[in-house]
């Protein structure tokens, strides 16, 4: 047995590398950097991109299973940057899956591919796409994901994963912005709402992967769904938030703005941003402003009974791991 782990130095991707060489699986991983990590555990590296499809075919080759986990995450940039590499990516993945007879990929996907602006509120697998996005990360994951389940097979078996707001120790991405935010004095509350957000605790993201691995095969009861994935734990966004800020020894974010406010500055940002795009990353977007005032969590139903799906950390030891 020998899998792909597409990103398999990343946050998420290194943690299912581990669980795979745990069973004594053998390990690939593609990525566009070499990772001493990968090499510690005996992890055959491949650099490249994934717009780059005899890279991704190489790195898909001999292979009997792909977790196709890299993509161009984030809230701003260029429109093309995120397609070349979650829609175009995505495609060269499955591409090679087929040339190269691999008969299960699992996807990672994001909740966020149904998020239209609005609460979201205990909704399952049935919601649908939004018309509208409101940024290219989400759109562009949307169009992913739907290329995956389409692409399920008699041959090829497909499925996505849906977790939400991952964190823990080695994140390299949401926990270190809001610390660094909160020490600037630069976090605000938006609207007053105690909406509830669920996570997703590291290691709980990778079981799930695993679970997935252990049922997907063509005509499984899994091949060809999406699911979401969480802790299942929903609080209010900013209790999570101050939780964490806490932990660091940073006073709680108290002050707040208004919704509309956030939403019609980050309308104007946007707009300043992509005409200025040396300034970088604006500090506010429409697509932040509506994901920090809304509720956004998840029925787990179908995780649970299909995928055998159980978060086994819970977001209180994950803290204190933190």
């Amino acid at each position: 047995m020998k899998a792909l782990v597409t990103g398999g130095g990343g946050f998420l991707g290194l943690l299912i590398v581990k669980r795979l060489r745990e069973r004594g699986i053998e390990v690939r991983s593609f990525s566009r950097s070499s990772y001493p990590v990968l090499e510690s555990l005996n992890v055959e590296q491949i650099n490249g991109d994934l717009g780059d499809d005899m890279a991704v075919s190489a790195a898909v080759a001999g292979c009997d299973v792909v977790f196709h986990v890299a993509a161009k995450a984030g809230v701003w940039g260029p429109y093309r940057d995120y397609h070349t590499a979650n829609v175009v990516g995505t495609r060269n993945v499955v591409s090679a899956c087929q040339k190269h007879n691999v008969n299960r990929l699992i996807f990672t996907s994001s909740p966020s591919v149904t998020f239209a602006g609005t609460d979201q509120e205990g909704i399952d697998e049935s919601a649908p796409y939004p018309r509208k996005f409101l940024a290219a990360y989400p759109q562009t994951k949307a169009m992913a994901e739907q290329f995956v389940l389409k692409s399920n097979g008699p041959d090829l078996a497909t499925v996505a994963l849906r977790p939400h707001l991952i964190w823990g120790p080695g994140d390299p991405h949401l926990i270190p912005r809001l610390v660094e935010r909160a020490r600037k004095g630069k976090l605000r509350r938006i609207g007053s709402r105690p909406n509830l957000v669920d996570t997703t605790y590291v290691d709980n993201a990778a079981d799930a992967h695993l679970a997935a691995f252990d049922r997907l095969a063509p005509g499984s009861l899994i091949a060809g769904k999406a699911y979401f994935i969480s802790n299942d734990e929903p609080l209010p966004v900013w209790d999570f938030i101050n939780r964490i800020l806490a932990r660091m020894n940073i006073p709680p974010v108290t002050r707040s703005i208004p919704t509309s406010v956030a939403y019609s500055a980050g309308a104007m940002l946007e707009y300043v941003y992509r005409y200025l795009p040396f300034l970088g990353e604006p500090p506010m977007t429409r697509f932040v402003a509506r994901q920090l005032s809304t509720s956004h969590w998840f029925d787990l139903t179908a995780a649970k009974q299909e995928l055998g799906y159980r978060p086994t950390v819970t977001i209180e030891e994950g803290l204190r791991r933190l």
